[in-house]
């Protein structure tokens, strides 16, 4: 028995040079095959990096506004958030308190270090308590 779709929640790191929407592109396209909302998000960092950015918030969603805006999700509803804190746990905090149905996300190729470390996606996929459709980037 299928189970109803109603919020996806995909995940955006906005930094990444190279912007890669695969996952972004596949999480709009399950939106639409399936009538569902869908939540975009990018995680900022609690301390920036970059000491000019004052409002790490403000900051991301305004960069997150821009993305969207360049990669429009015609024919699905969208909504966007930017959660504080480490990626991997704000991922899986916003998705269960959202009531998430599935996060789409994508997922480099790991090094030997994340092996040892561990990765977002990996953490996201043995923590959250909804399916999780990985995307190979």
């Amino acid at each position: 028995m299928s189970r109803d779709t109603n919020l996806i929640l995909c995940p955006i790191n906005l930094r990444h040079a190279k912007m890669d929407t695969s996952a972004y592109d596949e999480a709009v396209a399950m939106a639409r095959r399936r009538g569902a909302k869908l939540l975009v998000a990018t995680v900022a960092p609690e301390m920036e990096r970059n000491l000019n950015i004052s409002d790490s918030k403000e900051y991301w969603g305004k960069a997150l506004q821009k993305w969207i805006a360049a990669f429009p999700a015609d024919g699905v509803e969208v909504e966007t958030v930017v959660p504080l804190g480490a990626v991997h746990r704000q991922i899986v905090k916003l998705a269960d308190e959202r009531k998430v149905d599935v996060i789409v996300m994508s997922s480099a190729n790991p090094g030997i270090k994340d092996y040892i470390l561990g990765t977002t996606a990996s953490h996201v996929v043995t923590h959250a308590h909804c399916s999780v459709y990985v995307v190979r980037s």
